[in-house]
């Protein structure tokens, strides 16, 4: 069991009790009638601003969607037959960073831990990594699931631009945050990119 610093316990439970009402907030969208336009737009934001930061020959991580999740498959897609490279997470056991292996349109997908799926292809280290959230806030702050994966992945990847993507009900006024959560810089939903700076700013 890993000991906690006393002094984090109310960012834990303040994470948890966040973790849990997003969790039932994102069930109930699921039955919207607002969610297929919803999630329609956020793909063709995704795709019009990461053709503008993807150079010729990078490659940008995706997500195969899991229950309750955006489904980013027409951005692969559409980012695939522009000729960039796009790789999918493969989640290692706890306490690792993320493996991501190249994904193309052909390709078989093989069924990983908790409920996930990623390619058969060869291990690539992308350039752009998009990270999906339960919430956040225009700090750039993000709720994740609790596992602790992107957050390893991108300190193992200091050079990839980060990017997190969900809808804009998701937005909060104020996630909790420890000494350790780093920002992201930029977060794209339905309705805008959020450039953050990381002190409750946007630009």
């Amino acid at each position: 069991m890993t000991s906690l610093d006393p002094e984090s316990w109310p960012t834990v439970r303040a994470k948890q009790a966040l973790r849990h009402h997003m969790t039932r907030r994102r069930q109930a969208f699921a039955t919207d009638p607002v969610r297929v336009a919803a999630e329609e737009a956020l793909c063709h934001r995704m795709v019009h601003g990461l053709r503008g930061m993807a150079g010729a020959g990078e490659c940008i991580a995706l997500v195969w969607p899991l229950p309750g999740e955006s489904d980013l498959r027409p951005v692969m897609q559409a980012l695939h037959a522009d000729g960039l490279c796009i790789a999918l997470p493969e989640t290692p056991p706890r306490g690792h960073p993320l493996i991501f292996r190249r994904w193309q349109s052909d390709c078989s997908m093989q069924q990983g831990r908790y409920g996930t799926f990623h390619p058969d292809g060869p291990p690539m280290q992308p350039d752009v990594v998009c990270v999906p959230l339960l919430a956040f806030d225009r700090r750039g702050m993000r709720l994740g699931y609790g596992g602790g994966y992107y957050d390893r992945t991108l300190a193992h990847l200091p050079r990839a631009r980060a990017v997190g993507f969900g809808l804009s009900f998701q937005e909060v006024t104020c996630i909790p945050t420890g000494l350790y959560d780093v920002p992201l810089p930029a977060i794209v939903t339905e309705r805008e990119w959020i450039r953050c700076r990381g002190d409750g700013r946007t630009r």
